[in-house]
């Protein structure tokens, strides 16, 4: 009787603690009380425990497991009024709640959202990002505001230089990035040989440059991904947006479809600076044609509170017309669906179907007809699971799998006789499997750590070729169609770690392997759009590289100053280049030219940034090397790849002269790339051919620029907006050099000269963007 008497005391005294020990899962999804746009990286933290707290996903969504009883949550987001929201947990429940932009806040691109201090307590390390305040106030080119430039200006990415197309990041060459539009693979990012991209950023949410450890989910490319991603349209009312500009335009329309449940999102571009030059009165300009256009869709339904389905598209073309001399053009085009589902509080499903095409063509006249083509069609799947136990916890899975049909070129010439060439199509199907986690470790350690599995087979139909130690053919066998010719599988592990050392400062550090296996083949030393593209075969091997990065992250004054210092060191294998006097245009046996070996690629980054005030910006510095050790190359010595460049040097500043007026400035300055210069030059044929003993052991002369922009807001309403923004491209008329060549001195045939180009000095522009 006492034994029973004290366990009912017992159980009386702790049946409260009981109850609270009892918890339950809160999970919703946080959009925008206009637009109903999914916003990321939104802050939901208790009230009460403002340490416990948890971030939204890329989708808006978010999980938070709470004791059993009633909560208030405060929701926090950069440029919105901040919510308080009252739960009251009995048992798991769903919460959507919506967020009010800030009365003073301008309606524009989210690029990257995160927490103000993401920079310090992230453990993801190596990711840039833009506030879009900034990207929208920064000088721009010809009118045109570009994501890409403004890239550029952040340590550890190097622009490609004027007139080239892609970018550089952490040594890596430009094909090594693998960018992304709606998770669709872009091949060129490029509009007019690289002074545009191919990005119209009224039309996009969120942008992501990841140039150190490579998440997990993420795959294909060697040295980094840009994730771009398009937004939904307004599903409240009805909208039009764009620009006017001296040499493009644009214009997006946006609206409800079925007012609160569908919308669509429309972006059209063009420009017509030959339209404007042939108005001119320019001779040269009269038979000629230059200019790019691209189409931008995104359809949203929201099906139901669980269920989400996006069919989004793209499609871009530049065109270069001489009248009765050549035409080329080159292009991307995409369509994607996506099928996203709330599966449980805890379980996420998105599943995306794709297809994409990125074509180049060219015919010319030169005594004789020749045409030329070439495409790369990729089909794709992509299915991703993520879980989250808990609000310390956040699992991500899935695969991802496409198929590569690659038409290398199909050529004809005609005189008087016709004469075809069809290459061979590369066949391939590339997959990859991931899983990871992202994981709190109490108040100061966080660890984000995952496995890829890449598996990549090359396939029939078409003809592969057996070479010799000194890469000559020596046999050749056909397969058909969907044999397997090789397979190539690796593991890609994937670590990165932040330690916080207090509420502003923290340390990071992270390891990530990465698999390339598809790549692009120049010899020039500048970057085209007609470029070749191949893939691993039984002769070329996957690039493989390991990336090792630490880092020191310090904020000042309540996040109002940003200050880091990262140190990375990669080293890469299998890495490509050609021999001397390689030819591979119009060329079946490319594996014959091409030779691999290691490369290497180190360097250290500084960026100081104002993040807020009248007069913000930042100043970046990276000291860095890029080196390449390739057999039968450079007498099998270590050599500068032609990306590598010492010094590289931003400035940016941006100020608030008044409600109106804003103005600003970017100053750049790099190295110049690393080139080969001829050591001498004999006759064939009675021509002079330049011989070059040294790979890249020179320097083209240093690069550095200035440019100014100012932008005064006309006309600010509910209803209503619209400003002008004008810029000044090179203010101090800076010749660079686009291009040296090396040509017999006319005057002295027994001499070489070196001959330098330039394409800009001042270039000034002016546009009139509005919205209603």
């Amino acid at each position: 009787m006492k034994l029973k008497l004290a366990f009912t005391i017992l159980l009386l005294c702790f049946f409260p603690l009981l109850l609270s020990a009892q918890r339950y899962t809160v999970t919703g999804k946080v959009s925008d009380g206009k637009t109903g746009e999914a916003l990321i990286g939104v802050s939901i933290h208790l009230k009460a425990q403002p340490s416990y707290g948890t971030l939204t996903d890329t989708k808006g969504n978010y999980s938070l497991t709470l004791p059993k009883g009633d909560h208030v949550l405060l929701f926090n987001y950069m440029g919105y009024d901040p919510r308080e929201v009252k739960v009251s947990l009995s048992g798991n429940i769903k919460k959507d709640v919506t967020i009010n932009q800030a009365s003073m806040q301008l309606d524009e691109v989210v690029i990257t959202s995160k927490r103000k201090d993401a920079n310090v307590s992230s453990a993801q390390t190596g990711v840039t990002q833009m506030e879009v305040q900034q990207l929208n106030k920064l000088p721009v080119l010809m009118g045109e505001r570009d994501i890409i430039k403004s890239l550029e200006l952040m340590p550890g990415v190097k622009s490609a230089g004027e007139g080239n197309s892609g970018f550089f990041v952490r040594g890596g060459t430009a094909d090594q990035n693998l960018v992304m539009l709606d998770n669709v693979s872009v091949y060129n990012a490029s509009h007019l040989m690289g002074f545009f991209s191919t990005f119209n950023s009224d039309v996009l949410r969120d942008v992501a440059l990841y140039k150190g450890p490579i998440p997990a989910q993420y795959g294909e490319r060697l040295s980094a991904i840009l994730d771009v991603q398009q937004r939904n349209g307004d599903m409240q009312d009805y909208g039009v947006s764009g620009g006017i500009g001296l040499i493009s335009s644009k214009v997006n329309v946006e609206g409800p479809i079925q007012k609160g449940k569908s919308s669509f999102l429309l972006g059209a571009r063009r420009t017509y600076a030959d339209a404007i030059a042939r108005l001119s009165g320019i001779e040269e300009a009269q038979n000629a044609y230059l200019y790019f256009y691209d189409l931008n869709m995104k359809l949203y339904f929201a099906l139901s509170q669980r269920d989400q389905i996006s069919v989004s598209g793209y499609l871009g073309r530049d065109k270069m017309v001489m009248k009765d001399v050549a035409s080329m053009g080159w292009g991307n085009a995409f369509l994607n669906a996506k099928w996203s589902r709330l599966m449980s509080p805890r379980w996420f499903s998105m599943t995306s179907l794709q297809y994409s095409r990125y074509s180049y063509s060219a015919e010319m006249d030169m005594g004789m007809d020749m045409k030329g083509d070439a495409k790369i069609d990729d089909y794709g799947i992509r299915q991703e699971f993520r879980y989250q136990p808990s609000s310390n916890s956040t699992w991500r899975m899935g695969f991802q799998s496409t198929y590569h049909d690659l038409a290398p070129g199909d050529y004809q010439t005609e005189s008087d006789v016709k004469n075809t060439l069809n290459l061979h199509h590369r066949y391939s199907w590339e997959n990859g499997l991931y899983i990871s986690n992202q994981l709190k470790l109490g108040q100061h350690l966080e660890i984000l750590y995952g496995l890829r599995l890449s598996i990549f087979s090359a396939l029939g139909k078409g003809e592969y070729y057996e070479l010799d130690e000194n890469k000559e053919v020596v046999d050749s066998l056909w397969y058909g169609a969907g044999k397997f010719v090789k397979t190539y599988v690796n593991l890609e592990p994937r670590l990165s770690a932040v330690y916080r050392l207090n509420d502003a400062s923290s340390v990071k550090a992270s390891y990530a392997r990465t698999v390339q296996n598809m790549h692009l083949l120049t010899y020039v030393n500048m970057g085209s759009p007609f470029d070749r593209w191949t893939s691993s075969s039984n002769n070329i091997k996957p690039q493989v590289a390991d990336q090792f990065t630490i880092g020191y992250f310090r904020n000042f004054k309540d996040n109002t100053y940003e200050f880091s210092v990262e140190a990375y060191y990669k080293d890469m294998r299998n890495q490509i280049d050609f021999k001397d006097h390689a030819e591979f245009q119009g060329y079946d046996v490319i594996d014959t030219e091409i030779r691999t070996g290691k490369g290497r690629a180190y360097g250290i980054e500084f960026m100081f940034k104002k993040r807020v005030g009248r007069f913000n910006g930042w100043a970046s510095y990276t000291l860095a090397k890029s080196e390449k050790k390739i057999d039968g190359i450079n007498h099998n010595q270590w050599y500068n790849a032609y990306q590598d460049r010492t010094h590289d040097i931003s400035l940016v500043g941006i100020y608030e002269l008044s409600r109106k007026w804003t103005l600003s400035a970017a100053w750049v300055y790099y190295t110049g790339n690393a080139i080969s210069y001829p050591s001498g030059k004999y006759q064939i044929d009675g021509k002079d051919v330049m011989y070059y003993a040294e790979r890249n052991g020179y320097r083209a002369p240093a690069y550095h620029r200035l440019d100014l922009g100012a932008t005064c807001l006309l006309k600010k309403t509910r209803k209503f907006e619209s400003e002008l923004a004008f810029s000044l491209y090179n203010a101090y008329g800076r010749r660079n050099a686009y291009m040296i060549q090396f040509k017999t001195n006319e005057d002295d045939p027994s001499k070489t000269s070196a001959y330098r180009y330039s394409l800009f000095t001042y270039v000034p522009s002016i546009s009139w963007n509005f919205k209603f």
